[in-house]
């Protein structure tokens, strides 16, 4: 038998999939890369656009890829969503070119796995048959490649772009192939530092083909399921602007380094602080105290929003994060504990994120044979 939890997340998965795989341009759309990677980022509810200096800078902030000091770096991470229903991987890889330039390629999969399928329980004799139930997956994968440059004539700034190649995956019923940009940039003067970026800046695209037999068809249009047709999904663009300084304590023993981005979308009015028909904004803010370069602790918080509880009282809700880093020679692992805001009962949903950041300075690789 299947849980009942899981058969009511799968519903809602198909059922938005379906609903906005209609619609030219989706409002949602390609939402699983929005998540974000690194338990650190999440630990600092995601503002981090500025300060990342690793190789999730990729997936943040592709013009920070300068940042990063080793000749290698590689980065895994694991997380565990809506009770440990769905699952969450990421894992990425970059390597300094030359002085002015560094290059990245990151992986990500989001999914759901072991879905029944009981599109064949009932024959068209009316008969149960527990024994046709057969099982699939939904899933999202992406590959980003970046790559980051130094402009020498201007002092302080780098830039930086990367391509994103999305794949979603219907199980056996169908699926999408895409393709986007974005673009981002870093700039510091003195002791402050600031960025932007636009993710999809020419907007993304995924096309979308459904392989639905006859039979099953029909079996969508008994039960009252709209059919899905193959169509063209469009993500529109979004702005991040990002501020950030360091304050050092205890002879640089001790820092403090806070941060605040403003994600800005374009696609309609959304449940956030700064809401217009035109445009949405959202304010996203990290804090990061590290000691000796060795320990973190950090805090965040985002989704800011209004909602109504039972009595019809309106309150302000948000979704805080914090997290834990350590960082020992060429390792550095880091924990993060995050909150999907609770709705109008205020019950959320808690996940643990762990991530490993691995530095390589020299990576010997085999010569091929003559």
């Amino acid at each position: 038998m299947f849980s009942f939890k899981k058969s009511l997340l799968v519903s809602l998965l198909v059922c938005n999939s379906i609903a906005f795989s209609q619609s030219s341009v989706a409002k949602y759309s390609n939402e699983f890369l929005a998540i974000g990677v690194s338990a650190r980022a999440l630990a600092m509810g995601g503002a981090c656009i500025v300060s990342t200096n690793d190789v999730s800078a990729g997936y943040f902030n592709p013009a920070n890829l300068l940042k990063i000091k080793p000749k290698f770096q590689l980065a895994l991470m694991h997380a565990e969503y809506y009770a440990g229903i769905s699952k969450y991987d990421y894992g990425a890889f970059s390597t300094r070119i030359d002085s002015n330039s560094t290059a990245s390629v990151s992986v990500i999969r989001f999914g759901t796995d072991n879905i029944p399928n009981t599109l064949n329980l009932i024959d068209n004799n009316g008969n149960v048959n527990y024994n046709q139930i057969s099982s699939f997956s939904v899933t999202n994968f992406a590959a980003l490649l970046s790559y980051a440059r130094k402009i020498p004539k201007l002092k302080g700034v780098n830039v930086g772009a990367t391509a994103k190649i999305v794949r979603n995956k219907l199980g056996p019923f169908g699926g999408s192939w895409g393709f986007g940009f974005d673009i981002g940039a870093s700039y510091s003067y003195k002791k402050w530092n600031f960025a932007a970026v636009g993710r999809d800046i020419t907007g993304t695209f995924n096309a979308y083909t459904y392989t639905l037999t006859d039979a099953q068809k029909q079996v969508f249009a008994a039960t009252g399921n709209v059919i899905p047709s193959n169509s063209l999904e469009v993500t529109l663009p979004r702005l991040i602007l990002g501020a950030s300084r360091t304050f050092t304590l205890m002879k640089n023993k001790l820092t403090i380094m806070p941060e605040v981005n403003l994600i800005t979308t374009f696609d309609g009015k959304r449940n956030v602080l700064l809401a217009t028909r035109a445009f949405s904004t959202d304010p996203v803010m990290g804090l990061e105290i590290g000691y000796l370069r060795m320990i973190y602790l950090r805090a965040g918080v985002n989704n800011i929003q209004k909602m109504t509880d039972v009595s019809g009282k309106s309150q302000t809700v948000v979704s805080p994060s914090v997290g834990v880093g350590i960082k020992y020679k060429i390792f550095q692992l880091d924990y993060a504990l995050t909150y999907f805001g609770g709705g109008n009962n205020g019950i959320g949903l808690y996940s643990n994120i762990f991530s490993l950041k691995i530095d390589i300075n020299n990576l010997h690789l085999p010569k091929p044979k003559a």
